[in-house]
């Protein structure tokens, strides 16, 4: 009888010590891997470094010993000059207009020719612009421009770029946002391009799972006032470009109210860029990166979490309750 319980009690053990065994491993496995990764003989590619996250990150990923290539629109401008002159020999910049096959081959052809021993470590995807109207006051060619760059600058830079990051085993990084997953009055051209973007970051997380190569997306809320990328457009301007079949529907006094709206909503975002810099310096040097970063703040972030998981009865009847969405309601075909 004692022996039936000695047994009994070691088979009872068994399943407890392994999972702990497990656990154990898994804990200094992750130990292992929480050095940051070091830079020196490595490079970076990143598009968008004339001005604000993409200059941000340049500088401080030189500052970690990474071979930096910073992709600029205008090599000779102000924000690339002075790229140059505030890091090291490290850090080589090129011309780089994302929405250009030339641009983006010539860069290959640099990079390649500069790479240090270990190869290309990482694609900063940062490269985008923005700017806010309503649909109907958007014409063809807007869609078309912001989803030239913010789109279809990163997949033509992914495409030329992969074979490098694959023979490093590195890391692919994309700057979305949250409008590519929360629906909102204004945004919709930059709201298409960027859910375009992650549709396009998921796929390839997929299938460079296979080749040790990690993706991950950037989702910065409201950095407007602190990258200086926002368009700055009057509701006269706006006014301007439409025919008189829209003037009739959308009041100018309207208009005038969606321009200080949208400006005052910029105003109130976040005046500094390090949360977002922080998360773009974990995705390539982390050695268990997220698959998303989410950076909005702490009040925010409930809601954000929540929002791609409500019904759309749900999702669409959150603008109802803003003031502007009433007023809208209330101008529109207004004399």
């Amino acid at each position: 009888m004692n022996s039936i319980l000695f047994i009994g009690q070691i088979i009872g053990i068994i399943p407890i010590s392994a999972v702990l065994l497990f656990l154990l491993a898994k804990l200094v496995a992750r130990h292992r891997l929480s050095r940051v990764h070091d830079g020196r003989g490595y490079a970076v590619l990143i598009t968008g470094c004339d001005s604000g996250f993409g200059h941000q990150l340049a500088r401080c990923l030189d500052h970690k010993g990474f071979v930096v290539f910073a992709g600029c629109l205008s090599p000779e401008g102000t924000g690339a000059l002075s790229l140059a002159r505030q890091s090291s020999r490290n850090l080589k910049i090129l011309k780089l207009d994302v929405t250009s096959e030339e641009d983006v081959q010539q860069a290959k052809r640099t990079v390649q020719e500069n790479l240090p021993e270990k190869g290309l470590w990482a694609v900063v995807n940062n490269a985008g612009i923005t700017d806010w109207a309503e649909i109907e006051w958007s014409t063809f060619e807007d869609f078309r421009n912001m989803i030239d760059v913010n789109l279809f600058g990163s997949i033509r830079t992914s495409i030329a770029f992969l074979p490098l990051v694959r023979a490093a085993k590195g890391r692919m990084v994309y700057v979305s946002s949250i409008f590519a997953f929360f629906n909102c009055l204004n945004m919709g051209a930059y709201s298409v391009s960027k859910r375009g973007l992650e549709a396009f970051a998921d796929c390839l997380r997929v299938e460079m799972a296979s080749f040790g190569v990690k993706v991950s997306i950037i989702q910065p809320g409201n950095f407007g006032q602190a990258t200086n990328i926002l368009r700055m457009k009057s509701g006269l301007d706006i006014w301007e470009k439409l025919d008189e079949e829209r003037k009739q529907i959308f009041n100018r006094q309207y208009l005038e109210l969606a321009s200080e709206y949208f400006m005052l909503t910029c105003k109130a975002g976040f005046k500094d860029t390090t949360m977002v810099i922080d998360a773009m310096l974990h995705a390539v040097t982390s050695p268990q990166p997220k698959f998303r970063y989410l950076l909005v703040s702490v009040l925010d972030r409930f809601f954000f979490r929540l929002f791609p998981f409500m019904p759309t009865i749900l999702t669409d009847a959150v603008f109802s309750l803003s003031h502007m969405y009433g007023k809208r309601k209330e101008l529109l075909y207004a004399k």
